[in-house]
């Protein structure tokens, strides 16, 4: 996430900022070092969070040293601050990153780079600091062989000229529920058991439900330790005070085993009375119409609502009443950067046999090239071509819409008509889409 703003112009100023990166983690008798502390409190400026108090910190530590959370901040290195101001020892700019996997289909899960805390204060920005932290920390992540990087945005114009391009969406919903919800195959919603359950049980749950949903899920991409806090309402990255107000439910396959979760709270605002989804995992088969039709059941509620939906979403097409289901938002949500086209490129599965060669531009250079997709079987050899004239390019893009059609975000015919890319040979943005054609939508249920 990101609170930094485009800038309109670069800054011809001299930098004078030096970056550190150190781990985020709790020091060695339990407290959290000072630069971890301090580093914490710009994040939380930058969002806009409550003061994190030192408790919360210690916290945060903890979670993030699971992760393997690596920090970097900016720091005023020529100048003191002005008196009353935080001194230099915070720094003016803050950002992160974690690896975890990404669901490219297939059945492969490919390492990826997860940029997070990415902020500037207002104070220091239009100054470059962006550029500078998000530019060596992706040279950094290519020289580590990543083959992608990811990132969740807060603002939706940052980061294409950095490269990133929109992978996934994701949908804001609202489900009238007075009455329970009507199936069209009431059996299809009525596999297995639904109980309530202790919200403790959904912390301790987590992480082997989203294993499975991970691994099940084209377009799924790894989550932090925290969210098991965040799910369970134990905490999260505003307060670590626990909600009283968050309820759980589990869905139990004819055996008995858990293949799901929904953990829910009540809307106090709203009108008519509303029902809000924290965090819905269904991992076994028939338990994500089990718990939609658990929430349709509650006591004096009139709709349920949950900003997680996926774009195409069986429940849209289970229910009787469509007119009920609402879809009220749909949002860019996970963001991709391809850094070796070879290697992201060969990971993903293929829908027909062909060939065809992309120029790639890249105003970071990690990706740029002429480069030749041979699928046979599914599955595609890429290789780079020389760039003396000898090989000609069919389509030619960047890596931020190479990164868009990646997971099938939009197809090729798309951005051609949008005037994003260029046909170099007639019918080629069509041929890449027989090529990479996707069966089912991407959906991510992840925010970092």
């Amino acid at each position: 996430m990101s609170t930094e703003r485009e800038p309109s112009t670069r800054n011809p100023r001299p930098f004078p900022y030096e970056l550190r990166t150190f781990p985020v983690r709790p020091a060695d008798d339990g407290g959290v070092p000072d630069e971890v502390a301090k580093w914490t409190q710009a994040v939380s400026l930058g969002f806009y969070g409550n003061v994190p108090s030192e408790g919360d910190i210690a916290k945060y530590a903890l979670h993030e040293q699971v992760d393997g959370r690596m920090a970097t901040g900016a720091y005023l290195s020529d100048a003191a601050a002005p008196a009353g101001a935080w001194g230099p020892e915070y720094p003016v700019a803050t950002y992160a990153y974690h690896r975890k996997n990404l669901n490219v289909g297939g059945g492969t899960l490919l390492p990826v780079h997860q940029i997070t805390a990415v902020t500037v204060r207002p104070s220091h920005r239009r100054r470059g600091l962006l550029r500078a932290m998000i530019s060596s920390d992706l040279a950094q992540a290519k020289a580590a062989g990543l083959p992608l990087a990811a990132l969740t945005a807060s603002e939706a114009v940052i980061y294409g000229r950095f490269g990133f391009g929109v992978a996934t969406h994701v949908c804001t919903v609202e489900v009238a529920s007075r009455g329970g919800i009507s199936f069209h195959n009431p059996a299809a919603a009525a596999h297995g058991t639904v109980e309530v359950a202790d919200v403790l049980a959904v912390r301790d749950l987590h992480n082997e439900l989203f294993a499975r949903v991970h691994a099940a899920t084209f377009g799924s991409i790894g989550r932090h330790d925290m969210y098991r806090l965040v799910a369970s309402g134990q905490g999260n990255y505003g307060s670590m005070e626990p909600a009283r107000n968050v309820r759980a439910a589990l869905h139990y396959d004819a055996s008995g085993a858990v293949d799901g979760y929904v953990s829910y709270r009540p809307d106090e605002t709203a009108t008519p009375r509303t029902v809000r989804i924290v965090d819905l995992l269904a991992a076994g088969e028939g338990a994500y119409l089990a718990l939609w039709n658990y929430l349709g059941s509650l006591d004096l509620i009139d709709r349920v609502t949950w900003d997680m939906a996926p774009e195409v979403d069986p429940l849209e097409w289970a229910m009787a009443a469509k007119r009920d289901y609402q879809r009220k938002q749909t949002e860019d949500h996970l963001w991709l950067r391809i850094l070796d086209v070879p290697a992201a490129l060969a990971a993903r599965p293929y829908a027909a046999g062909g060939r065809i060669t992309l120029h790639v531009g890249d105003p970071l250079g990690h990706a740029s090239g002429l480069f030749t997709i041979e699928v046979a079987h599914g599955t595609a050899t890429v290789t780079r071509r020389p760039e003396d004239g000898s090989v000609a390019a069919e389509l030619s893009l960047g890596v931020s819409e190479l990164s868009s059609l990646y997971l099938g975000a939009v197809t090729a015919r798309t951005l051609l008509a949008a005037g994003r890319i260029r046909e170099e040979a007639p019918g080629a943005a069509a041929r890449f889409d027989v090529l990479t054609a996707r069966s089912v939508a991407a959906h991510s249920l992840t925010n970092f």
